[in-house]
């Protein structure tokens, strides 16, 4: 899939194979306009009347912002040194395997975030070994859910990031090898969505489709986390089949929701019917509320507006027990789980979000596809941008 050749790029390495892999790499220099957009969004924040966490000062902040700073690339080198062109980095063995498809997926979840940090060096030098060495015609079976959120996703925040001036990051040889990779993936998911009720299979393999054996049964993740990549990708091609499987998707999971406006963990992708009834804001269901909000911010479809408030305002009610929210059962309300969930503290994040609700008539319209900046900056403030999946390791890395 990647070429043995191109292991390592020549300006991806951030230190000498000597280097001690505990010392955080650290950046310097002129702050690029991402970084300034990033900054001005913290100082809305602290505008007089906004919301200000207790006890932490702006240094305290700036301090915590360089922490940050400092274990993305204490993670990205590790990963570089010891496991390109693999997927991921095994902490305990630091070695390499390839756990997602086999594409060099940790370097191209990583390339918007180098640009967000203004490393236009490594960011350039990943796009190009990407665009030259990244194939999809392979036979690997591979996750949807995971695939669209780190490839496609990936791939098309990076192609947006690399083709604008507005941005600082601009490539001067780049020549929109990132979308035409896009394009080609996306097709190759396409095969999954083909399902009575929408929503895709959990799986597919990138050569030859669903598998025969493949399970009927997935997440509401899966099937509710697709708009933004598909929907973005549909307005950079004008072909609009991959926003329209995204949002057949959504609704035939919300089509499905119980009289309380809640939806369950796992779903037939056949008939339809919830095979696992646990309604909660974690594990399972976390990110289909993440993304018909944005969808809605991104887009200004008010279809995924009145998802999100109906949802909302269902867990609201009967997830949330102060200070944490459990897991009840989608028909009933009764709790059938009443422990914090990890996966729940994207939550917090998702209600600041919904402050912008109020506003939304100074965002930039994208509806159209053609204004291909207020999209690229739409992208940069609703797109996750660092994700923490693993434990702690003999590597140091966490």
């Amino acid at each position: 899939v990647l070429s043995p050749s191109s292991r390592a790029p020549p300006r991806l390495s951030g230190r000498s194979p000597n280097s001690n892999m505990m010392q955080p790499m650290r950046r310097q220099g002129r702050a690029s306009p991402l970084l300034c957009l990033s900054a001005a969004i913290l100082a809305a924040a602290l505008l007089p009347g906004a919301a200000v966490a207790d006890g932490v000062t702006p240094s305290e902040a700036r301090l915590l912002r360089d922490e940050v700073k400092d274990m993305f690339y204490h993670a990205f080198d590790g990963y570089m040194q010891h496991a390109f062109p693999l997927d991921e980095l095994r902490p305990l063995s630091c070695q390499g395997e390839d756990s997602l498809g086999g594409y060099a997926l940790t370097l191209i979840d990583s390339l918007d975030t180098l640009a967000l940090l203004g490393d236009k060096e490594r960011f350039a030098a990943g796009v190009e070994w990407v665009g030259k060495n990244v194939r999809f015609d392979i036979n690997k079976t591979v996750s949807v859910f995971e695939t669209n959120i780190r490839i496609l996703g990936g791939l098309l925040s990076a192609h947006l990031i690399a083709s604008d001036y507005a941005t600082g990051m601009k490539i001067e040889s780049y020549d929109d090898q990132l979308l035409h990779l896009s394009v080609d993936l996306a097709q190759r998911l396409l095969p999954a969505f083909d399902t009575p009720t929408g929503i895709p299979f959990g799986s597919v393999n990138l050569l030859y489709g669903v598998d025969d054996d493949e399970s009927k049964i997935t997440s509401t993740a899966g099937g509710g986390t697709l708009t933004l990549e598909f929907g973005v990708l549909s307005r950079l091609t004008n072909n609009t089949v991959f926003e329209q499987v995204a949002k057949n998707s959504v609704r035939g999971i919300w089509a499905r929701r119980s009289k309380l406006n809640l939806v369950g963990a796992h779903i037939n992708v056949f008939t339809g019917e919830w095979t696992q009834k646990d309604a909660g804001i974690g594990t399972s269901i976390d990110s289909f509320y993440e993304y018909v909000l944005k969808a809605y911010l991104l887009f200004g479809d008010e279809e995924y507006l009145y998802v999100f408030q109906e949802a909302y305002k269902a867990a609201m009610h009967y997830l949330h027990h102060d200070p944490w929210y459990i897991e009840v059962n989608m028909n009933s309300g009764a709790t059938v789980w009443p422990l914090f969930n990890s996966l729940q503290a994207f939550w917090p994040g998702l209600q600041l979000e919904m402050s912008i609700l109020p506003f939304e008539h100074m965002l930039p319209s994208l509806a159209s596809g053609k204004n291909m900046g207020s999209l690229q900056k739409g992208l940069i403030l609703l797109h996750p941008l660092f994700r923490t999946d693993k434990g702690a390791t003999r590597c140091g890395l966490s």
